[in-house]
């Protein structure tokens, strides 16, 4: 995202909602009514909430001193009415656990669900760097509170779109708190239905269309049906779904992402059109920028039992089904061809693995595992499983606690037997 400006409070760089296009440069369009009370009576609420920065400042001064919340509310139910002062604890709840993903995200506009769907900061910069150097326009569809309209701020004018007036106010107000405002215009309007839009789009359909969380695209809003029509009305875009929700076979002429960030995995990214290449399949590890794409299934990685060093692929790796690519790239073998888990006899740097020391093999039996630790006593057992049934956590109350090397215990298949792997880490 671009360098933000350095405002003197976290809310004077929200826009005023009342203020008209042609007042200047950073004054962004004011969508209309989304038809929806609810929605509306939220946005009327933010309004309120913007303009009292008093409040706002007073909350966040509360938190941070330790006022427990009741006793805040007490306090400032004395100056301001009892619903803003709900709107406001909320909010600013939602900033503090925005600034794990958000460089301002403790002067952002969230309430949680747009926050647990907003896209990470650098993951939205790297797929905004995708649409840098092409043809405009670019829209960015159910634009929730605007983390991928404002990456793509950074390289176009952007229309912005979701069916929420108070996501739309959101969307405004954080691209303001990254010095965007006036590139970004907001539209409050059924996505599904903008036959002149064109160009280039960014889409990040519903999860949670009735409330609860879904894994199928069908039923995302807008689902399936819509998103497999986009490249017949834009040349080019990304669709962002959920990494575990069913997309393989979903869109066999677009290219397939993963990305990952620190070691978790964060999105698919369906790229088509102009930003993609047909029938691909890549796994990105982020902050790195490491990507690795090809074919699935263009190689077959050896099996081999478990040599010195045990290397766990990146989930983006793993969930896009390139293990075995890695594998060929990397000199190592698979333990087992229902496991992930590699092994070789040295370690390999490479952002996609993390490689740990094998010490010791040992059979899957509780009995086996507990004697071992019982003669070489370790402390913060990390407990590792992909496809055994593990309960980790009584694993792990049963090992005793008397050592001081943490180590990593994983169970895995190996040449078709359960096994459990007893492994330190290099810097351990």
């Amino acid at each position: 995202m671009p360098a933000p400006p350095d405002p003197a409070s976290p809310e004077s760089a929200v826009p005023d909602p009342s203020v008209p296009e042609s007042a200047g440069p950073e004054s962004v369009s004011n969508p209309d009514s989304d038809g929806n009370g609810a929605t509306c009576e939220e946005t009327a609420r933010l309004e309120q909430l913007a303009a009292a920065t008093d409040l706002l400042r007073a909350v966040t001064d509360g938190i941070q001193q330790g006022t427990g919340e009741l006793a805040l509310q007490t306090q400032l139910r004395k100056d301001w009415p009892a619903p803003l002062v709900s709107a406001a604890l909320a909010l600013v709840e939602q900033r503090q656990r925005a600034r794990r993903r958000f460089s301002r995200g403790d002067q952002m506009w969230f309430d949680r669900d747009l926050l647990e769907q907003a896209t990470h900061e650098e993951v939205a910069r790297y797929k905004a760097a995708r649409f840098a150097g092409q043809e405009g326009p670019v829209w960015d569809l159910c634009c929730g509170a605007g983390s991928d309209a404002i990456a793509l701020a950074e390289h176009h004018e952007v229309t912005a779109v979701d069916r929420s007036s108070a996501a739309c106010f959101r969307t405004r107000a954080n691209a303001a708190v990254y010095g965007v405002a006036g590139r970004i215009t907001t539209r409050c309007a059924d996505v599904t239905m903008l036959p002149e839009a064109r160009g280039l789009v960014h889409i990040d359909p519903d999860r949670r269309p009735d409330g609860r969380r879904t894994l199928r695209i069908e039923q995302f809003q807008p689902g399936l049906d819509f998103l497999e029509r986009l490249p017949d009305q834009f040349r080019g875009g990304a669709i962002k779904l959920s990494p575990a929700c069913n997309f393989t076979g979903k869109f066999p002429e677009a290219e397939i992402e993963l990305i990952s960030y620190e070691g978790e995995c964060r999105e698919a990214t369906v790229w088509f059109g102009d930003l993609g290449e047909p029938g691909l399949w890549r796994a990105t590890a982020l902050p790195s920028g490491e990507t690795l794409f090809g074919n699935p299934l263009e190689v077959q990685a050896p099996m081999a039992e478990p040599g010195r060093w045990l290397c766990d692929p990146d989930p983006a790796i793993v969930r896009a089904g390139l293990v075995d690519l890695l594998a060929d790239r990397t000199g190592l073998s698979r333990l087992d061809d229902a496991e992930e888990y590699l092994t070789g006899e040295e370690p390999v740097d490479s952002p996609f693995l993390t490689c740990l020391e094998i010490i010791a093999e040992l059979p899957g039996s509780d009995k086996a595992i507990r004697r071992w630790f019982r003669d070489h006593p370790a402390r913060d057992v990390e407990i590792r499983c992909r496809h055994l049934p593990v309960d980790a956590e009584r694993v792990r109350r049963k090992l005793p606690k008397t050592g001081e090397e943490p180590q990593v215990l994983v169970f895995a298949r190996v040449a078709g037997t359960a096994r459990a792997l007893v492994c330190r880490r290099p810097e351990a």
